[in-house]
């Protein structure tokens, strides 16, 4: 599990195409420090488990599964990511609980800065926006963020500088692709609430 404050920014090092998978090796300092293998790490908001720990990083497998539910599809040599380890128990909940299942992948549709942060707005899947309420938690490439307003399904967030300095939402583009992970106790209070419909 994870917050969504996000730890370092990495980069990807190589990424190295199998039949129906692909292998990552992510550099990361500050995430390698105290890294086992089995361990997870969340990769721009994907729970990803450290197969083999390098001396700047890690290597880790991405099934179809994820491929096919997230950006990562689409990620190359270069990239630089979002890094999370796992929460300690003894740490700080600084974000909201994260599981790093990446529901979708969502879109950048517009951005405007002002003096002191960003207003970023960002069009999810459909079937998501039920989940998303004003002044709510979701989670953008690993990033723990408060909505500032839904219309539809498009979510408008205002960016602070330190997570426009310190995270991958400083650089990405309108028409850039990101992961979203709607806030898993709303889908938690649905299915109770559909379980108890039915009796």
């Amino acid at each position: 599990m994870f917050t969504g404050i996000v730890e370092e920014l990495g980069s990807v090092a190589r990424v190295e195409t199998l039949d129906d998978s692909i292998r990552l090796q992510i550099k990361g300092d500050l995430v390698r420090t105290d890294l086992s293998q089995g361990e997870s790490v969340s990769v721009n908001g994907v729970c990803l488990t450290a197969a083999e720990i390098t001396d700047d990083g890690f290597i880790a497998d991405v099934m179809a599964e994820t491929l096919n539910h997230s950006s990562l599809s689409g990620i190359a040599e270069g990239d630089v990511v979002n890094l999370e380890r796992a929460m300690s128990g003894a740490g700080r909940f600084g974000g909201h609980v994260v599981q790093g299942h990446v529901d979708g992948v969502a879109e950048i549709i517009s951005r405007e800065p002002s003096a002191n942060w960003e207003v970023v707005k960002v069009r999810i899947p459909h079937d998501l926006s039920r989940y998303v309420v004003h002044k709510g938690s979701i989670t953008f490439d690993g990033v723990s963020l408060t909505v500032n307003d839904i219309t539809d399904d498009v979510v408008s967030l205002s960016l602070i500088p330190e997570t426009l300095r310190l995270t991958t939402l400083g650089h990405k583009k309108v028409g850039e692709k990101l992961n979203v992970e709607a806030d898993i106790l709303a889908k938690h209070i649905e299915k109770l609430i559909e379980a108890r419909s039915q009796v």
